[in-house]
This record gives structure tokens, C-alpha cells and sequence, in this order.
């Protein structure tokens, strides 16, 4: 299985105003395509600045990012950035971020109003996304209607409209109960295994990391450890210990 995500020693720091802030420490790791992977740390491991930095939303003070054979880490345009997550990534975050004046299918369909798809073959396409979430039956509902896990599946759709190879998900149950948290987990491991659209997770859940194939702990900026399920049990323990 090749490697569609590949850091290699990569730091991020941030300046205040006592003084330089390390969040992400010297870190190289890398994740396979087709891969449901994630990374778990408390808050301040550095684990959503990963996620940021892979997703083109903040750039490495040092170090190499490679990701399905570019080198995001070099683009210095904010041009080419947004290229690159328009064509590669799709973003799910913990809020859901849609627009309550407009309909579910609109909501999905934003992305692509951007990329210049012409209006019958947007509406295809963003049935389509909802179709993947089981939510086609909710396309003329505005968010208000729907529950907080529908709207997430919403944003989900509205995240894979585009058809991105990795999907990058922050903290995407944090706002949902625990019934919620698993519809969203089954609908991200059909994502993965049904139609191999690559995940990378952020989360301080560990319940959910028996939904991943390797999940990466972070710790102060720096990466302890990648994880399989055999070890799972291992990192639970070690997790706790540190809090």
C-alpha cells in the first residue's frame, strides 16, 4: 500500500508574546492511502496543528510535507493552497458550519460553485454526497430541521462533494452524544472501506480508535508512538497514565 501522506521532520512555532511556542516538534510519520488513520493527544499535543498543517491551512516552520506526490510544504501562494485543498482534501470540524438560510443540497453544493461546475451537474453531485450519508431524503430540509448528527453528515457530504482523495476530520464528534458519535463513525468507515477515500482523524476520544487501522499519539508537540489495534490496549493505558 503506497504512502499518500509522508511528514518528514516537521516543526511548526508559533511566536507570542513570552516568547516561541513549539506545537509540532521535529515530527515525521507518514499515512497510506486508502488508510483510516488517527491522531490522539491531549489538549496542546500539537494534534489539530498536524491536522492544519497536512490540510494546507498552516505552513511547517520546518520540514517536508508530501502529500499524493506534492510537496505542500514549498507552495508559498495562497493561491496554490487553495488549490491544493480544493483538488486533494475535504474538512470536517467539530462545528458543522452550515448556512442556515440554505438548503441541504445548497450547503453541499458550495464547494463546487467555486470550481466552476455548472448548476444541474453541482445538484448531481450533491445528491450524490447525501446519498453516500444516507441523508438524499433530507436534500430540501434546511439545518434547522435536522438533528446535530444529521447536520454533521451534512457537512461530511459537503466535505466529499468535490470527490477528495483524504478526507481530514477535526474533533468531528465532539459535539455529538455518544447514539450520534456512532452513526458518524459508520458513516466515515463506509467512506473508507466502500469507496477508499483516504481519513485522517484528530480526536481525545479513544473510544474511537477502534473504528482506525493506526492511530498516532502526541505528546507536547511531539509524536510518541503509531499505534495498531493489537497495541490499542497499550495506548489506552499509556494515554491515561499521562493525564
Amino acid at each position: 500500500m503506497s504512502e499518500i501522506i509522508i511528514l518528514e521532520h516537521v516543526s511548526k512555532i508559533y511566536n507570542s508574546a513570552s516568547g516561541p511556542v513549539i506545537a509540532v516538534n521535529d515530527v515525521s510519520m507518514s499515512v497510506r492511502q486508502g488508510e483510516f488513520f488517527a491522531i490522539v493527544g491531549p489538549s496542546g499535543s500539537g494534534k489539530t496543528t498536524m491536522l492544519h498543517l497536512i490540510g494546507g491551512l498552516d505552513r511547517p516552520t520546518s520540514g517536508k510535507i508530501i502529500v499524493a506526490g506534492r510537496e505542500i510544504s514549498s507552495l508559498r501562494s495562497d493561491e496554490s493552497l487553495s488549490r491544493y485543498r480544493n483538488e486533494i482534501v475535504g474538512f470536517v470540524f467539530q462545528m458543522f458550519y452550515l448556512v442556515p438560510r440554505l438548503k441541504v443540497i445548497e450547503n453541499v453544493e458550495l464547494p463546487l460553485i467555486k470550481k466552476g461546475i455548472q448548476r444541474d451537474e453541482r445538484r448531481k453531485m450533491a445528491l450524490e454526497a447525501l446519498r453516500m450519508v444516507g441523508l438524499e431524503s433530507a436534500a430540501l430540509k434546511y439545518p434547522t430541521q435536522l438533528s446535530g448528527g444529521e447536520q454533521q453528515r451534512v457537512a461530511i457530504a459537503r466535505a466529499i462533494v468535490g470527490r477528495p482523495r483524504i478526507l481530514l476530520a477535526d474533533e468531528p464528534t465532539g459535539n455529538l452524544d455518544a447514539r450520534n458519535s456512532q452513526v458518524i463513525m459508520d458513516v466515515f468507515r463506509k467512506l473508507n472501506q466502500e469507496y477508499g477515500i483516504t481519513i485522517v482523524m484528530v480526536t481525545h476520544n479513544l473510544e474511537l480508535i477502534w473504528y482506525c487501522d493506526r492511530v498516532a499519539r502526541m505528546q507536547s508537540g511531539s509524536l510518541v508512538d503509531i499505534y495498531t489495534p493489537d497495541t490499542y490496549d497499550q495506548l489506552i493505558v499509556s494515554f491515561v497514565k499521562k493525564l
